[in-house]
């Protein structure tokens, strides 16, 4: 399944063009590789574009392509952050191969598939066994969503990784500690705060895992302990460890790579750019410490993460203007992220886990759960289970209050929790148990229902996953524009949300190959991503924007316009937001000659406009 799963990858991301992020993400890692200065893009982690950077780095080498690094561009030397102005410029102006880029530069993103996918296979198996974790792997390897976010070079994998992998060794730590569990729960947890700044909400999610724990060591009866002999014990243990485990993270892990990307980082550079970036920050007292510690040559490492951090927090409570459910806002809505799993995710997960939450709560209610004892002793029995449920419920009520509405990716860290739980009800679901009886013909009798009644179980889960599979494939090689039969596909989704839920940029290249099949000689392009359109259809490209009026046109000419863009000029303005909207209205009465890979419409001027 995992070969399946990155074999599919591969040859699904050799002709996607360089999503919106990766224009930043990709060159900014090749700058960390060579100049040892992390100027462009402190808003997110070094490690993802850390591994792009060096693998280009490295294909280069081995096969002796030189790489054009535009060192003297203001973007590079004076701009703050200029991320955007020498991201287009490194991959499409500067005479690099965009294309060669991509390729080495994604490369290393599937190992954050096989690594996960692993982890999930390991810990499913060892609380619910191998039928379990064949099916959580299931679950995870054909996910729509990990399958299209893990070819690109982006940090929403990455951050599932490492907060999964973290998670287990945290509760290995805690159910066997252990200096070495300690050791390996601490770089883990370090190296995990590399991958995305929303793993640092691993740190409260730990205190609170730490605290249930210490609470349910307290409670239990030992011979010749006192309550406050147990109390002092596992509180310096369990505490104190978690304590410690955060200090090896940060010390040992995040504080060295840091501060290699700092090494040729100019002090006043750094400090300029802290000080311009964060004059909006809400805590003043934070940008002022920030600017002191980045000119103390020991602390210059620590500044340029809390530096990252603090962008982060301040852009997820401005939010982002988006589409959803044919409205326009940027504040933001609590449904979106309910609705986008929905209607991202497949029906034949969702009835999965409604399988599983019926099991789970008629077991639960069978146990007598509401009583005190009995409370204590399923909660210790099923932590590993409890930590994921609260994982879950803590990071989707984080992602539910953010104002940062952009695309189901975001709350992709709960996933591989909710394929273990599910997994793990439903394979118990089709245990065989067979009925004791002293008559014998009872015995067969009841024998042979049980084995009708597992028939049919195994039945039902085969539907469902011949159902997945064919859902999930059948979009290839356009996983990003997944949406289920909810919503009737991919078609059907662009109705309700966009962005990087369908519309990202990841269609160019096909659209140049569109307008080359079709001998079109000049097409106007409203494009949104990470691309620059001239560098894939040359002289026939001619640019578009949406508040151009349609009269521009001639009959006959060629308009291609991202869903993101044409969504964006369609829908209606939420309260509270006073920007234009409506703007491309006229297109709702011409019929599109083709949508290329379900995100970017393609039209054909007719000879009068309605």
């Amino acid at each position: 399944m995992l070969i399946f799963m990155v074999v599919i990858s591969f040859f699904s991301l050799l002709d996607d063009s360089a999503i919106m992020d990766e224009v930043a993400h990709l060159p900014a890692g090749y700058s960390y590789a060579t100049q040892g200065d992390m100027r462009l893009n402190p808003e997110h982690p070094p490690l993802v574009k850390d591994l792009a950077g060096l693998s280009i780095l490295t294909a280069s080498k081995i096969f002796h392509k030189e790489i054009v690094f535009p060192k003297n561009l203001p973007a590079w030397q004076t701009d703050i952050n200029g991320q955007w102005n020498f991201g287009f410029n490194f991959m499409y102006q500067a005479g690099n191969d965009a294309d060669w880029l991509l390729f080495f530069g994604r490369l290393p993103m599937l190992l954050f598939l096989l690594l996960l996918g692993f982890y999930i296979f390991k810990w499913t198996r060892e609380l619910s066994g191998n039928n379990a974790a064949l099916l959580a792997l299931f679950l995870f390897s054909f996910s729509p969503t990990f399958i299209a976010h893990g070819r690109f070079v982006t940090t929403d994998v990455a951050a599932a990784t490492g907060i999964f992998i973290s998670c287990y060794y945290f509760w290995r730590w805690l159910k066997n500690p252990s200096t070495k569990s300690l050791v390996v729960a601490g770089l883990v947890f370090g190296l995990a705060q590399l991958a995305k700044f929303s793993v640092f909400l691993l740190v409260p999610f730990f205190c609170f895992i730490a605290l249930v724990w210490f609470c349910l060591k307290i409670t239990e009866k030992r011979d010749n302990q006192s309550f406050k002999k147990l109390f002092w014990e596992n509180g310096w243990r369990i505490f104190g460890g978690t304590v410690l485990i955060f200090f090896i993270g940060f010390v040992f892990v995040v504080w060295p790579v840091y501060f290699f990307h700092v090494l040729n980082y100019p002090a006043e550079k750094q400090q300029a750019d802290i000080k311009y970036i964060l004059s909006s920050y809400g805590f003043k007292q934070i940008t002022d410490l920030l600017y002191w510690l980045a000119g103390v040559p020991v602390f210059r490492a620590l500044a340029q993460y809390g530096f990252g951090l603090a962008m982060v927090t301040q852009r997820a409570s401005g939010g982002n203007t988006t589409y959803f459910l044919g409205q326009i806002s940027a504040a933001g809505s609590s449904l979106y992220f309910p609705f986008v799993y929905l209607v991202k995710e497949t029906v034949a997960l969702h009835f999965l886990t409604l399988v599983a939450l019926f099991i789970w709560l008629k077991n639960l209610f069978k146990r007598k759960i509401w009583l005190p004892a009995n409370f204590g002793l399923i909660l210790k029995e099923k932590f590993p289970q409890f930590l994921m449920l609260a994982f879950i419920a803590f990071y989707w009520l984080m992602s539910v209050r953010s104002s940062l509405n952009i695309g189901v990716r975001h709350i992709l860290p709960s996933f591989p929790f909710i394929f273990i739980l599910v997994a793990g009800q439903i394979s118990a679901w089709l245990e065989f148990k067979p009925q004791r009886e002293t008559n014998i013909f009872k015995t067969l009798g009841n024998a042979l229902k049980d084995a009708q009644i597992v028939f049919l179980k195994y039945l039902l889960i085969g539907f469902l996953v011949v159902w997945q599979i064919l859902s999930v494939v059948s979009v290839y090689p356009s996983f990003l524009a997944y949406f289920n039969e909810f919503v009737k596909g991919p078609n059907g989704g662009v109705k309700y949300v966009v962005d990087s839920n369908l519309d990202w940029g990841q269609d160019l290249k096909r659209l140049a190959e569109y307008v080359k099949e079709n001998k079109i000689q000049k097409i106007y392009v409203d494009y949104f991503g990470g691309s620059l359109p001239a560098y894939y259809l040359g002289g026939k490209y001619e640019f578009w924007w949406g508040n151009y009026p349609p009269q521009k046109l001639n009959p006959g000419d060629w308009l291609a316009v991202s869903a993101t863009f044409k969504q964006g000029g369609q829908g209606q303005p939420a309260p509270g937001y006073n920007e234009k909207t409506g703007y491309y209205d006229w297109l709702r009465v011409l019929k599109p000659k083709a949508v290329i890979g379900h995100s970017i419409f393609v039209y054909q001027i007719p000879q009068s406009l309605p």
